[in-house]
């Protein structure tokens, strides 16, 4: 009897062992399966996302006798002007996005603005232990070593290497001090005109609270290709960082990842320079800058899929270029040239000189379609936020859309026609010999006329000594105000 009460034990414990996991999986399984399937990551059809933006509404395309525009793939996008600010392209420009390493085009800008190029910047281990090594852009800079503030910023845009933009930060507002340095980005973005826009990162490492829109970018990019050092570095395909006492590497070398580099696939023959961005939320973004035909155009792509970014860029460069022309202010609007008038006459103009005393800035120049003219704009004079050199500003109109605008100033003294200074003939082939003496008229000339001038001056004064009473030279003298431009008021006389 015990035996028997034994085996079956023995066998039911056997079947228990077999049971009890079987059990537990399918409890698992019935328990968690939902949650397993719910929790699974979305499949996204990026591609098919970005052929349905192409229908998003272009907003230039509303604007009277404007150039149609391409229809692309990205969220939004804006073709500026950069020395007028005409914009000639926009879609969705105000849209917050997400802008990845184009972010670093703004710390560049701080790091010009806060540093000489010779500073050496050392690179902390918060800085090197800050980005993800197998995924994010790097320049492969060892803790404890350090470079030029130069050398940085061709690792920050050609390489885009995100320890870099830590580092930056770290050497401009301390240690650990990012937020200091994301409060400095904000606020030159600020400065720029942004409204959109909030920077937390130095790199464009994503975060949600890290977001601009394609306006904004458009400025930055505005301020970005108008500083010659920073221009040059967007337009390097590689480079070099020499080995140093404070960086021992040789081989420190980083390549820029844009395709619109000469030689890469989708090179363009007029770019100045190009720096890409991508995270998984922000896509593919991309800023460029091309010259051609006397314009100066920046492109801003934002969340776009690869390839895209590229050839969207390519139709919008194309766009511009096509479409619109340059035309100078100065040779076309005469309303505000204004010639000597009479009570400037002094009486003394020996030359008879009657050249403008204000003319239009002769290098200012507006954007305007091709088939326009100039005389379809329409005109606004301005007296706020002048440069030293400048009485007025102008901001031209095309059926009420900006495209552009030009300085007033005082016309700036010509050079004479006939050059005193220059060697005649006879002067060259007589210049080795020691018994000529060569006369400088010039030089005569304002000898002659300073005499003629003290003359006057010493006639006019024993006229008033011997014809005027003490009383009235007083008198005449509180009341005598010397005439110039300085005691007109532009604001009225040039309405």
């Amino acid at each position: 009897m015990t035996v028997h009460n034994t085996k079956s034990i023995t066998v039911y414990n056997s079947i228990l062992r077999i049971l009890v996991p079987v059990l537990c999986g399918l409890y698992i399984t019935t328990s968690f399966g939902a949650s397993y399937v719910y929790a699974a990551p979305e499949t996204r059809d990026y591609m098919a996302e970005a052929e349905e933006r192409k229908s998003l509404p272009i907003q230039t395309d509303d604007y009277k006798d404007w150039p149609a525009g391409p229809k692309i793939g990205a969220e939004a996008a804006l073709l500026m002007e950069v020395r007028t600010g005409a914009i000639l392209y926009s879609k969705n420009a105000d849209e917050k996005l997400y802008p990845a390493s184009i972010t670093k085009m703004l710390t560049a800008l701080v790091a010009m603005d806060k540093c000489d190029m010779d500073e050496q910047v050392r690179f902390s281990q918060a800085a090197i232990d800050s980005i993800n090594w197998r995924e994010d852009a790097n320049m492969g800079i060892n803790p404890g070593n350090s470079i030029t503030m130069e050398q940085c910023l061709y690792g920050l845009l050609v390489g885009s290497a995100n320890e870099v933009a830590y580092a930056i930060a770290e050497h401009i507002c301390g240690d650990g001090n990012i937020a200091g340095f994301a409060d400095l980005m904000n606020e030159k973005a600020a400065s720029l005109g942004c409204k959109n826009s909030h920077f937390i990162t130095p790199n464009g490492i994503h975060d949600e609270n890290h977001y601009t829109s394609a306006y904004d970018m458009a400025l930055i990019a505005k301020a970005f290709y108008s500083n010659e050092l920073l221009t040059k570095m967007a337009s390097t395909v590689s480079y070099h960082v020499p080995q140093t006492a404070t960086q021992p590497k040789d081989d420190m070398i980083v390549y820029a990842k844009s395709k619109l580099h000469p030689g890469k696939e989708y090179a363009y023959e007029y770019l100045v320079g190009t720096k890409t961005g991508y995270t998984e939320a922000a896509r593919q973004t991309l800023v460029s800058c091309a010259e051609h035909n006397g314009l100066k155009l920046v492109c801003v792509i934002l969340k776009e899929e690869a390839p895209a970014q590229y050839t969207d860029t390519i139709e919008l460069f194309d766009y511009g270029f096509n479409n619109f022309q340059a035309v100078n202010i100065a040779e076309n609007d005469k309303k505000y040239v204004i010639q000597s008038l009479n009570f400037f006459d002094s009486g003394l103009d020996i030359f008879g000189s009657s050249k403008a005393i204000l003319q239009m800035n002769k290098s200012d120049y507006i954007v305007l379609p091709t088939d326009a003219t100039f005389d379809e704009t329409g005109s606004s004079i301005d007296y706020d936020n002048l440069k030293p050199d400048e009485i007025a500003k102008v901001d031209y109109f095309f059926n009420d859309v900006y495209v552009g605008s030009g300085s007033i100033e005082a016309a700036k003294d010509e050079h004479p026609t006939f050059d005193f200074s220059s060697k005649t003939e006879l002067e060259k082939e007589t210049t080795d010999d020691e018994n000529v003496m060569i006369i400088n008229i010039r030089r005569i000339i304002m000898i002659v006329l300073a005499i003629a001038a003290a003359i006057i001056i010493l006639s006019t004064l024993r006229s008033l000594i011997f014809n005027n009473s003490r009383r009235r030279r007083r008198k005449s003298a509180r009341n005598y105000k010397t005439p110039g431009t300085k005691n007109l008021n532009w604001k009225g006389f040039l309405k």
